[in-house]
């Protein structure tokens, strides 16, 4: 079904350090092998460091393995494992968060609004971009074939795709504007919710809820 390049079919898990009046770092990891994880930090597209790298001036990846990431920022460690993460509260009153409930097969069902227009779609942190199929791009009134034409190499083959930039997408009261996607002519079945709406979240899975909450 995912027809974008995976790093890895884990849920993307993003943890926020600070230390006294330093700058925080942002960083959720996306893939983890022995000596190497493949870090999302402040945002920016994913990356992959090898052990002993800085990931920013003040954090260094100290040891990767299939298990988990440890990284020490401003003198302190933490280890990053899949299926945890380190928890932000957003601030009081906020309404920069949403909650989703696992469904068949554990995948996250998000209601979404694109360009005003209601659309389901499965959070896949695999996916590189929102990806769409014609289909329902038509359907929300996009003229996708004024993007940029592209191909991707698939489990079916290879298919045409189109870069586009959505106005806006919503989900609950979370809501993006000018968000990059890609239309694929053929194969996918279900409009995908990936990293270019995902990096701009902090995302907490429990148990079979996920909360995601807008950090800029």
């Amino acid at each position: 079904m995912h027809l974008l390049s995976r790093l890895t079919s884990c849920l993307l898990l993003p943890a926020f350090f600070a230390g006294g009046n330093a700058a925080a770092t942002d960083v959720g990891v996306v893939g983890l092998f022995p000596g190497k994880a493949i870090l999302v930090v402040d945002g920016a597209p994913p990356r992959a460091y090898a052990v002993g790298s800085m990931i920013s001036e003040d954090t260094r990846l100290v040891d990767a393995d299939r298990d988990g990431a440890t990284i020490i920022t401003n003198g302190k460690r933490y280890v990053l494992a899949m299926g945890e993460s380190a928890r932000r509260s957003a601030p009081a009153g906020s309404n920069n968060n949403v909650v989703l409930t696992a469904g068949e097969g554990g995948h996250f069902i998000a209601p979404a609004m694109i360009n005003g227009v209601s659309i389901r779609m499965m959070v896949d942190t695999g996916a590189s971009l929102i990806a769409l199929p014609a289909s329902d791009a038509i359907r929300l009134g996009l003229n996708y074939k004024s993007g940029r034409p592209g191909r991707a190499n698939t489990a079916g083959g290879i298919v045409t795709t189109y870069l586009i930039k959505l106005d806006t997408v919503k989900i609950g009261e979370i809501e993006l504007h000018q968000v990059d996607a890609s239309v694929i002519e053929s194969g996918l079945n279900i409009p995908l919710l990936g990293m270019s709406f995902l990096n701009r979240m902090e995302m907490r899975r429990s148990g079979d809820q996920m909360t995601l909450t807008k950090r800029f």
